[in-house]
């Protein structure tokens, strides 16, 4: 069976709501290097328009102001040609943030929306203080999405590290976080390799595989089975095909392979087709944000897998007592535990009998 490769996964909106609503912060922050898509991202997690300040330039001569309700624009960068170096070759001109720009925020502030837009903030921007402190008194007063410019500038800065501040980074949304891929199951109450049963037009594994692609730095699958490895290779998937008896041993084998280069792991089992690739992008993104937490999917309130890992529980995973798996972990840390909701209960089913695999087929 042919099989093409699942591009590398683009950041969705379903993927930042869930990841931004689950951490409970008031603000959203979009950054990242020029062209990594801040101002399309933000489009789309708010179709409609908002009220707020948009940023726009002709290239080479100027940068405007636009307040988004009404229209108006002012000048607020002029293009030097004597500037040194090939960026920020835009002479800042404060009197349009001064004038335009601090009234616009203000009238954002007062009016009735809960959500103000600000498309982009800048070097030009934060080099007015008093236009600055018009942001930071907006964001007192309403929710605040904005692309934010990835330069080093202490207004920059100081947006991007806020403790309200929900932050994606374009250029790295998931951090380095690695996955195994749990694939060892012997099938003795399937009656065989259910990995391989047809699910759907696809092997079961293969969903799974679909699911997890082009997220994470680092990804490897664990399996007892010929044909899980030879699933893998064709796919150019690392796999360790081993013989040892417990779940633990998978662990541990897994994230031997991985934990050198990444700073958590989230463990999928190999037998949940129905699990959205948001889902598992929306569970790295939380990590990327609260890094020290164990991220849990769950529905209506129940956990279940995937579930990652940050890297202090590392050592604790490998030495897990013969037979255990990562649920001996959380037991011990409850306190660490985050949940990410999922979008239905059937993205947190296995395949444990064929009886299970029709039911699945029906959804």
């Amino acid at each position: 069976m042919q099989h093409t490769r699942t591009p590398v996964y683009r950041l969705t909106t379903d993927c930042v709501w869930n990841s931004f609503r689950t951490s409970g912060k008031r603000h959203l922050l979009l950054t990242g290097s020029r062209n990594s898509g801040k101002t399309t991202l933000l489009l789309s997690l708010f179709p409609s328009p908002l009220p707020g300040i948009t940023t726009w330039a002709e290239p080479g001569k100027a940068v405007y102001l636009k307040e988004n309700q009404t229209g108006e624009t002012a000048q607020v960068g002029r293009f030097e040609e004597a500037l040194p170096g090939t960026e920020n070759r835009m002479q800042p001109l404060p009197q349009g943030f001064l004038t335009l720009g601090i009234a616009a925020l203000k009238r954002c502030a007062e009016g009735h929306s809960e959500w103000v837009s600000i498309d982009e903030i800048g070097y030009l921007e934060s080099g007015c203080p008093a236009y600055c402190d018009a942001i930071r008194s907006l964001m007192e007063h309403k929710r605040l999405i904005a692309a934010v410019r990835k330069e080093n500038l202490p207004f920059l800065s100081e947006l991007r590290s806020r403790a309200d501040v929900f932050q994606v980074d374009l250029d790295a949304p998931f951090g380095t976080m690695g996955c195994v891929i749990m694939a060892s199951g012997l099938g003795q109450r399937f009656g065989g390799n259910k990995l391989m049963a047809n699910f759907k037009g696809k092997p079961l594994l293969q969903w799974i595989l679909d699911a997890t692609e082009g997220i994470f730095a680092r990804r490897v699958v664990v399996t007892r089975h010929q044909a899980v490895e030879a699933l893998c290779q064709r796919q150019e998937i690392p796999v360790i095909c081993h013989r040892l008896p417990y779940r633990s041993d998978t662990v541990r084998l897994g994230l031997q392979a991985i934990m050198q280069d990444v700073d958590g792991c989230l463990f999928c089992l190999g037998d949940q087709p129905l699990l959205r690739r948001d889902t598992v992008a929306s569970l790295a993104l939380s990590a990327a944000q609260e890094p020290d937490a164990i991220w849990r999917a769950a529905w209506e309130g129940t956990a279940g897998s995937p579930v990652l890992f940050p890297k202090w529980a590392f050592p604790a995973l490998l030495a897990l007592p013969e037979g255990a798996g990562g649920g001996f972990v959380i037991q011990k840390h409850p306190e660490r535990v985050r949940f990410l909701p999922v979008q239905s209960s059937g993205e947190l089913l296995d395949v444990d009998r064929p009886a299970d695999l029709e039911r699945l087929q029906r959804q």
